[in-house]
């Protein structure tokens, strides 16, 4: 189940493939039975509609669903940046200063399966540093649904998202904690426009 996951995270499968149980069980090697415990967990995880005889087809993100994701995603990104500034200290700047060295040839030459892991790999850095436990454990929750999001729209939105995570990393240097709060609220805002108009 975690493969056929990825899978669709990552855009193999795209919304609207139809996937059969059959076809599924060849891709993996295994029987229909737990290709059909996968279908049924990812539907529940809103990846997937199944269709009785039919087998499964990728879903398409609602309005709503975007809506509401990017609700919870503002609110949790501000607290984040806020909390990294107040705690920072030249260890974190240099790790997140990494990932962003890491991503410059990856933005500029398009790799995009490369640009959405090192944009989980940022984000997750900020959850990290922020020192709440609680906080990073529900951006966690939100990881694959906020990979597939930005992987449909990766190619239009990583240039602008890279210099976005610059500006949020320059804020947290400068220890200004209502700068990193506004720099983390203008990319969220940012990312949320972009899927609307491409997702929606």
């Amino acid at each position: 189940m975690a493969e056929l996951r990825q899978r669709i995270i990552d855009g193999v499968y795209a919304p609207g493939d139809r996937l059969t149980e059959d076809r599924l069980a060849d891709t993996f090697g295994v029987s229909r039975n737990p290709v059909r415990e996968a279908i049924r967990m990812l539907e529940a995880e809103g990846y997937l509609v199944a269709t009785p005889r039919r087998g499964a087809t990728v879903a398409r993100v609602s309005l709503q669903d975007m809506a509401d994701l990017f609700d919870v995603r503002l609110a949790l990104e501000v607290l984040a940046a806020r909390l990294v500034t107040e705690r920072a200290d030249a260890a974190s700047i240099t790790a997140l200063g990494e990932i962003l060295d890491a991503a410059d040839g990856a933005v500029r030459e398009q790799r995009l399966d490369e640009v959405a892991e090192l944009n989980s790999r940022f984000h997750a850095m900020i959850c990290i540093l922020s020192g709440n436990a609680l906080l990073r454990g529900m951006m966690d929750a939100l990881n694959g649904r906020l990979r597939w999001v930005y992987r449909q729209t990766a190619e239009q939105r990583a240039p602008g998202s890279w210099k976005e995570h610059e500006d949020l990393v320059a804020a947290i240097r400068s220890g200004n904690v209502d700068a990193a709060g506004e720099a983390a609220r203008q990319h969220v805002l940012a990312a949320r426009a972009i899927a609307f108009n491409r997702l929606g």
